[in-house]
This record gives structure tokens, C-alpha cells and sequence, in this order.
């Protein structure tokens, strides 16, 4: 006999339809993925097959030189657009408003930390950092401050990194990581310590201060990922003619250049070569991607590491254009001093390299 109340129906657990979607959308990051690696692992034999069709000497140096170019070129656009879209979906994370928050109010020495470490995870090329330098100090955050950030944005990325731990293995990069951060955070330290905002144009020290609106920012998995796709499409797109020339000249180093001539020019025991490597980076314009190729062909040649390196860091960090766009905003004695100080720390890291691993 019924009491005439309904049965309890069994709670039956309903999953979002966010949870779902983000579990397809892994899934679906995951075969990617996979993909990826699969054609990766193609690339050697792909490449051996294509250098074999062609009427060459197999020992000649052009079968040399389009060997690494075959091979390079398809590698490093993958390795770039792996490493791109795994920190386009960090990148989504930070934005130029949260970076100027972050650093606003920050003291000298805890703030050049910050700066710098900031700089790392931060979609900031030497170029469009310098909008931001701007912002940073019409916001009062120190001037050395800012120069870590400036130093650190284009210097120690995470494409150069990802590059070079992919090409040349976890310690070269860890190396890279601790002395190009040692650089940022020392060289703004210095240039914080000569008290030099009087330095800026007229214009810089007029403007006043902005609030910083932070909205909340709730970005779904599917946004996070579509701004990793979006990262792709935007840096690859810019920075591919870069790498394809970067490669044809690590190339041409790969097949004709000889190791002994290299060796002696940017090898250990010539003094002076890390400040001529120096020198000849600073007029160089040249992505972080687009380097590690050439850098990688140098090293196979016989160069020093730390001459290398040093070389690397000079385009990346002291090119010319970067300069030309911080003449804005800064006077020509600030910018000596900034390039007197990063230069110093770069030749410092090169010496330093070529003793570590000699």
C-alpha cells in the first residue's frame, strides 16, 4: 500500500557543460600534440631524403650547407610554434595593465626581482617593451625597475629559452636563464643606484601617473588556448622571414665556413673576441628565434659558448632599432649609460662562459 508520497529519485550527477568542453578541447590539444611529435620525428629522414634526390656530392659543402637548411628550417618553425602556443596560453594570464600593477609601488632590489622575472613570461619584444616603459615609469615605478624589464622582456624570453633548450640541451639554457636574469636585475640595480630620472626627455617626467583599472578577467580553457592559436598565428606570422634568413646563414656557416677559421675568430683563447662579438650584434636586428639558429650553426663549427652567447645577447637585448625607439623617450646620455651597463654585464657572461665550459 502506497503512503502517497513519492519515491526519492537518485541524484544523478550532471557534469558542466564547460567541464565537457574543456575536457574535448584538452583532448583534442593532446592529439595535437601528438601529431606534432610524430611529423617531428619524420623531419631527420625527410630531410636526408630530399638532400639524397638532389645531383650533389654528398661530401660537397652545398650538400653540407642544404642539409641544415632543409632539416633546420621545418625543426625550428615547429619548435617555435610549440613553444609559442604553450606561452601564448600562459601569456593569457598577464596582461600590460596587471605587469604595470605588479611592478607599481615595488622598491629597488625586490622590484628589479620582480621586474625581471616578470620579463620572462611577458609578450614583450625589445621593441614593444618600449611602449611599456613608458607606461611603467609614468605609473612611479623606479627607474632601475623598469630597466630590468626592459632588459629581461627581449633577452631572456621564453622563445630564446625553449629554442635553445631544445637545441642545445637543458644546461646551455638553464645558463642562459641565470645569467641573462643576473643581467636584467644587476643592470637595473646600477642604473637605480645613479639616480638618472632627470635623464628622461621633458615630455616623460610630465606625465602624470594613471590609475590602473584591472576588470576581472575570467577567461575559459577555450579562450586561454584560442589566445595560444591566436600567439601562433601573430608571432610566427611576424618573425618567420627572420628564422628562414637566420637559418640560411647558419647554413651557409654549416657548409662553408671552416671550423679552424671559426674557431680562431670566436674561439676561447682570442681575448678579444667577446667584445668583437659584442660589437657585431649591436648593429644586427634579429628575433630571438631567428638567432638561435645561427648560434647553433656557430657552435657546431668549433665557436666558444660564451663568445657565442655573448653575441646572441647583444642582438637580442642592444639592437640598433631598440635604441632608436628608446631615443623617444630617453636622453642619449641615459642611453649610453643603459648600453654602457647591459654591454659590460653581456661581455662579463661571455668571459664567464668560456671559463665554465671551457
Amino acid at each position: 500500500m502506497s503512503c502517497g508520497c513519492a519515491s526519492p529519485v537518485p541524484e544523478v550527477p550532471v557534469t558542466p557543460p564547460e567541464t565537457l568542453s574543456s575536457r574535448v578541447l584538452l583532448a583534442r590539444v593532446a592529439l595535437g600534440v601528438a601529431a606534432w611529435a610524430a611529423v617531428y620525428a619524420m623531419l631527420q629522414p625527410a630531410a636526408d631524403w630530399v638532400v639524397a634526390q638532389l645531383p650533389l656530392d654528398p661530401e660537397s659543402h652545398l650538400a653540407e650547407a642544404l642539409a641544415f637548411f632543409v632539416y633546420d628550417t621545418p625543426k625550428v618553425l615547429m619548435l617555435l610554434a610549440l613553444v609559442v602556443f604553450a606561452m601564448g596560453i600562459v601569456r593569457s594570464f598577464f596582461s600590460a595593465e596587471r605587469t604595470r600593477a605588479v611592478l607599481a609601488g615595488k622598491h629597488e632590489g625586490v622590484g628589479n626581482v620582480a621586474a625581471a622575472s616578470l620579463g620572462i613570461v611577458t609578450p614583450f619584444c625589445s621593441c614593444s617593451a618600449v611602449p611599456l616603459f613608458i607606461g611603467f615609469v609614468s605609473a612611479g615605478v623606479p627607474l632601475g625597475v623598469t630597466f630590468s624589464f626592459l632588459i629581461a622582456a627581449p633577452m631572456v624570453n621564453e622563445i630564446a629559452l625553449g629554442l635553445l633548450f631544445a637545441l642545445l640541451g637543458w644546461k646551455v639554457a638553464a645558463a642562459y636563464l641565470g645569467f641573462g636574469l643576473g643581467i636584467a636585475i644587476v643592470a637595473g640595480w646600477v642604473i637605480g643606484r645613479f639616480r638618472l630620472e632627470g635623464w628622461l626627455e621633458p615630455w616623460v617626467r610630465e606625465v602624470r601617473a594613471a590609475a590602473v583599472d584591472l576588470p576581472p578577467e575570467r577567461l575559459t580553457l577555450a579562450d586561454r588556448i584560442d589566445a595560444g592559436v591566436e600567439a601562433v598565428k601573430d608571432i610566427v606570422g611576424k618573425v618567420w622571414k627572420w628564422i628562414i634568413a637566420g637559418i640560411g646563414l647558419g647554413a651557409f656557416i654549416h657548409g662553408y665556413v671552416p671550423a679552424d677559421l671559426l674557431a680562431e675568430i670566436m674561439g676561447r683563447d682570442a681575448w678579444w673576441s667577446v667584445p668583437a662579438a659584442v660589437l657585431l650584434g649591436i648593429p644586427m636586428y634579429s628575433s630571438a628565434a631567428g638567432i638561435v639558429p645561427v648560434v647553433e650553426a656557430l657552435l657546431g663549427k668549433g665557436a666558444a659558448l660564451g663568445t657565442v652567447l655573448a653575441f646572441m645577447m647583444s642582438v637580442i637585448a642592444l639592437s640598433a632599432p631598440e635604441m632608436i625607439i628608446l631615443r623617444k623617450v630617453l636622453s642619449a646620455k641615459l642611453i649610453a649609460v643603459f648600453a654602457g651597463v647591459v654591454g659590460v654585464g653581456i661581455l662579463g657572461v661571455g668571459y664567464l662562459f668560456n671559463l665554465l665550459f671551457a
